[in-house]
């Protein structure tokens, strides 16, 4: 595999795709599932030190969503589509069959409850699912 794999990504759509993503998961764990999620993942909000580090950590998982973006715009790329439902169609398919499998057969491990499950690979799969729209319709 050489560089050329990379050579003609859209890289600025890539970027906002993960940005997506991400403010994505504001709207989905300060509102949708808030308190669904405090009481499924045993998280203290309350704690002071929940707050340590908040801004790496968040920096972190937006390059992660980036990444993951990449990967999709990869994807898309070797399929070669660009209508809105393909690009659905294709986040589904990496959210469903990498993001959601990844958490739950960690959290099976783990004995996590299952609506951290749901909550957490859900969010995956949207997130997912909103980057392949973004990236099979910005041209």
């Amino acid at each position: 595999m050489g560089t050329d794999l990379f050579s003609n990504l859209p890289w600025l759509h890539i970027v906002v795709a993960g940005l997506a993503y991400f403010a994505l998961g504001a709207i989905w764990y300060s509102f949708i599932f808030k308190n669904a999620w405090i009481k499924s993942s045993g998280v203290n909000a309350n704690d002071p030190n929940m707050k340590k580090g908040v801004a790496q950590t968040m920096l972190a998982s937006l390059v992660l969503m980036i990444v993951a973006s990449l990967g999709i715009a990869i994807f898309l790329s070797r399929v070669g589509v660009s209508s809105w439902m393909s690009g659905a169609k294709v986040g589904l398919v990496a959210g469903v069959c990498f993001s959601a499998t990844s958490i739950c057969i960690s959290y099976l491990y783990e004995k996590r409850p299952w609506m951290l499950h749901f909550i957490n690979a859900g969010y995956n799969v949207a997130g997912c699912v909103v980057a392949g729209i973004i990236l099979a319709i910005w041209k």
